[in-house]
């Protein structure tokens, strides 16, 4: 609970700017940063999806937000010159695998030319002391072996959206060594996992997938139910973020790259995280398998979480029976019109009391 309480102190007053915050995690990561008290600043496109978590919580009254594209580098520039923030994380993306196949280009922009540009609004405000670059478990090359991978593994994603995650990836780190070696602001990647948790409305993904199919009263449909995923509680990588921007700011020999997932126990099949859902549920609620002639996507991905472990001090917090119990949770309180708010502030308070760091 103590380091808990130190990292709270640590951002109490801090201006932090998030990029993508209008999406799911940047949702999550804004209600966090609210709690602890800092001046949130948010840069992003409109909220993706409708109904969106950002409108549902009315992050606007809480967050200072422009609307406009990690693209546009004199926008983010006048935004930047603006706040002068001393916390970045990057979060915008196009975050979706089948997306990027149908629009590979859009995605290569926004997600490699779009840290390009955050990068250069950092570089050029001597405000910022520590940069957060959120990328993906999808960044290495996936080999589909049985053990984690590490964070001196190759990266080389193999459908767009992983490789353009790859590519965002190397370029931190080229900025990191290039620009930034005086040391004046600290230089991360956070390579997390397959996040699950309440308010995610994303087409194609598993959770709201689960979701809409209780809705219908139709049984959930499962492209891969094979498919081996570190899922995890959208809180768990959140947390790790914010350790790290403030370990990494404390000491810049901790700035580097990190894994951030589950313990290997916690990597299941998605077959076996929808019946989790199902019996969580009730209400009847079956899945059911179906073949389709889509794209690639990898079957077996798990991350070694180790060097989080022992240079950062966080650890997993939640397994999946109870990331699965929390999600379920939430979307019971919203779709009962009840109080979502008060729903989330009581997980994150569980969260932090659990004192996993």
């Amino acid at each position: 609970m103590e380091e808990l309480v130190m990292l709270s102190d640590h951002f109490k007053g801090k201006k932090v700017l998030v990029t993508g915050h209008t999406g799911f995690k940047g949702s999550w990561l804004c209600k966090v940063l609210d709690m602890f008290g800092s001046e949130v600043y948010g840069y992003s496109l409109e909220p993706p999806t409708d109904p969106s978590l950002y409108e549902i919580i009315d992050a606007d009254s809480f967050v200072r937000s422009k609307y406009a594209d990690v693209r546009d580098l004199p926008s983010m520039e006048d935004f930047f010159s603006e706040v002068r923030p001393e916390i970045v994380i990057h979060m915008a993306a196009q975050p979706l695998v089948r997306d990027s196949y149908r629009d590979p280009r859009y995605t290569y922009e926004t997600n490699v030319m779009g840290t390009v540009n955050v990068l250069e609004c950092v570089r050029s405000n001597n405000s910022v002391r520590s940069f957060l670059n959120v990328t993906t478990d999808k960044v290495y090359e996936n080999k589909e072996w049985d053990y984690g991978y590490r964070e001196i593994d190759p990266l080389n994603g193999y459908d767009p959206y992983s490789n353009s995650k790859s590519c965002s990836d190397i370029i931190t780190s080229s900025y990191r060594k290039s620009f930034f070696a005086d040391g004046r602001c600290a230089i991360s990647t956070a390579r997390a996992g397959n996040v699950i948790g309440g308010g995610d409305f994303a087409l194609e993904r598993i959770i709201p997938d689960c979701v809409r199919a209780a809705y219908s009263g139709t049984p959930i449909r499962l492209r891969n139910p094979s498919s081996i995923r570190p899922y995890q509680h959208v809180l768990e990588p959140l947390f790790g973020y914010l350790e790290i921007t403030k370990c990494q700011s404390e000491d810049i020999g901790k700035a580097g790259s990190y894994n951030i997932g589950p313990e290997y126990s916690d990597c299941i099949t998605t077959g076996e995280l929808a019946t989790m859902f199902c019996d969580m549920w009730g209400e009847g609620l079956k899945w059911e398998s179906f073949k389709e002639n889509g794209p690639h996507e990898a079957t077996f991905l798990k991350l070694d979480n180790s060097l989080l472990k022992s240079k950062i001090g966080c650890s997993p917090k939640w397994n999946i029976e109870t990331a699965v119990r929390k999600t379920v949770e939430w979307t019971k309180v919203w779709t009962g019109g009840g109080d979502v708010v008060g729903c989330m502030d009581e997980q994150i308070m569980d969260y932090i009391q659990k004192n996993i760091y």
